[in-house]
């Protein structure tokens, strides 16, 4: 076998290695929704016939579509806000020039060094005072304006082709009517990526959720499933059951938005 066949045969086992771990979480978790509690704690690794008894138990414990919807409109809502405001703010950056623009891009970077536990105790009185505790908007609020997302979009504006900024300009457009016309169509496999990201950290959203969410109606799936397994006798197929109901939305996102997610990551524009 000469050294290119032994090579690309390392190769298709590393990567066939590489699927395989990245895939058994979701297959175990998948079939641990179909078996007893004390069926996953044996660790059955085939399916088995307890999911209907399994999604039975979970909605006699919780509201599950009460949840979900919170947990929509929180995503949804986040995902909407955070886009539009990080857009315009990446494309400001970048398309408009001051002696001071890269300075406060670069305090702005600077804050991303910050954790978030270090501004839960300010945030949390700010959030207090207004008046928002035990509100979906306090959990809107301090996501949408994503430094990461801001940075995103500005070193995508980079690609956008100037000639199509200039020639809107000859025809008469204003400045809001390129970003709305020109930029965001030219931009969508951006958009598109953004979405994706900005979608799961808002699904997957806990710490700040669990602060300031206080009453069972205004619970979250990811509070759901932290409450679940922090029961006395935590019933594990009905928490796997409930962990993949709650990992459906973000698959069906990614898996739609896929090639542009891909697009956007490359920086292509079309």
């Amino acid at each position: 076998m000469s050294l290119y066949m032994l090579r690309r045969t390392g190769v298709y086992l590393f990567l066939s290695l590489a699927a395989f771990l990245s895939v058994f979480p979701f297959f175990w978790m998948a079939v641990g929704a179909t078996n007893k509690s004390t069926e996953i704690i044996t660790g059955k690794m085939t399916p088995g016939s307890n999911l209907v008894v399994n999604f039975q138990t979970l909605l006699s414990q919780v509201d599950l579509w009460r949840v979900f919807g919170n947990s929509f409109l929180i995503a949804i809502v986040s995902t909407i806000l955070t886009l539009a405001v990080s857009s315009l703010a990446g494309y400001g950056f970048e398309i408009f020039r001051s002696r001071v623009r890269e300075r406060i891009f670069q305090l702005l970077l600077l804050f991303l060094s910050i954790p978030f536990a270090a501004l839960m105790v300010p945030l949390f009185v700010m959030i207090s005072r207004a008046q928002l505790t035990n509100t979906f908007t306090a959990v809107i609020l301090p996501t949408i304006a994503s430094i990461f997302i801001l940075f995103y979009f500005r070193q995508a504006t980079k690609a956008f082709p100037s000639e199509l900024r200039d020639a809107a300009r000859v025809d008469g457009l204003k400045e809001w009517q390129i970003f709305l016309f020109v930029y965001m169509p030219t931009m969508r496999s951006t958009y598109a990526a953004a979405t994706i990201i900005v979608f799961m950290n808002a699904w997957n959203n806990y710490l700040w959720p669990l602060i300031v969410l206080q009453t069972p109606e205004n619970k979250t799936i990811t509070l759901v499933i932290s409450a679940l397994t922090a029961a006395y006798t935590p019933d594990y197929g009905v928490i796997l059951l409930t962990t993949v109901l709650a990992t459906l939305p973000t698959l069906v996102i990614f898996f739609v938005l896929q090639r542009q997610f891909v697009q956007g990551m490359l920086g292509a524009v079309k």
